[in-house]
């Protein structure tokens, strides 16, 4: 009977568990043009998107109105550039997201800016530019929801389309040897120089599930591991980082120190 007592609750403790890890949108999920808002905390100089509709990845929801963290990368750098040259702030995004200790941060790609529609001040004016829909002539109704969606349009800021294209495209870097470390409690990617007197490169780590992953690996062992690792490098205010595609162990076999 005790047995079957442990197994109940062990069983119901991993379902908390499995539950606790789908509280955030699946690492990887694209984000193809969404609207929202470029937002910065105060002090820290982090810098979210809220989100002006729901999102989904069929698990989970993010709700409208929720801020989530934009990684650094050479978007972000546009972006902000961008806004500090406009009063409003909103955006269509693309780019993606990831899952690191079960939160949710977006690693933008492309950008336009979005402005909604001026008020016209001229009544009159406003009554003659208005498209007649729903008249009692009208063969074919057109529902209320539709009509609402068509005087609600957004405007793509058009002249603004060459300048997003502009962005500079991120670089991969493809199945290098080195080791994850945290300095100044930033984690960094360290290239292994496989003994050659050379100096250190190191690449900061952006937020995601690799790097979730690969430290938790690495938590459990008392020897620093060597990971042969693949990712996108991107520049943000001069410095580049390293968002993880991949990692996996890497073994000397004795050819190499450790």
């Amino acid at each position: 009977m005790n047995k079957k007592i442990a197994v109940f609750v062990l069983v119901f403790l991993l379902s908390d568990a499995v539950l606790a890890r789908t509280t955030a949108l699946r690492d990887g999920f694209v984000l193809s043009g969404v609207d929202g808002k470029l937002t910065v905390a105060a002090g820290n100089g982090k810098y979210f998107f809220q989100f002006e509709e729901d999102i989904n990845d069929d698990r989970v929801a993010i709700k409208s109105g929720v801020e989530v963290e934009l990684l650094k990368s050479s978007a972000l750098e546009k972006i902000i550039a961008d806004a500090n040259s406009r009063k409003a702030k909103n955006y269509r995004l693309w780019g993606k997201i990831t899952t690191y200790r079960d939160k949710n941060f977006i690693f933008p790609i492309y950008f336009l800016p979005i402005s909604e529609p001026e008020a016209v001040d001229d009544p009159n004016s406003a009554q003659s530019d208005k498209v007649a829909v729903n008249e009692s002539n009208d063969i074919l109704e057109i529902p209320e929801e539709i009509v609402a969606k068509l005087t609600r349009r957004k405007i793509i800021q058009v002249e603004e389309l060459e300048a997003g294209l502009e962005l500079k495209q991120d670089s991969m870097l493809v199945d290098r040897t080195g080791f994850i470390c945290e300095t100044d409690g930033e984690m960094r990617f360290v290239l292994d120089a496989l003994g050659r007197n050379l100096s250190e490169i190191s690449f900061p780590l952006l937020k995601g599930e690799i790097l979730d992953l690969t430290e938790q690996q690495q938590a459990v062992w008392p020897d620093r591991l060597k990971f042969k690792a693949a990712g996108i490098v991107t520049r943000y205010k001069g410095e580049y980082y390293l968002l993880l595609q991949r990692a996996t162990r890497s073994y000397s076999y004795g050819n190499f120190g450790n």
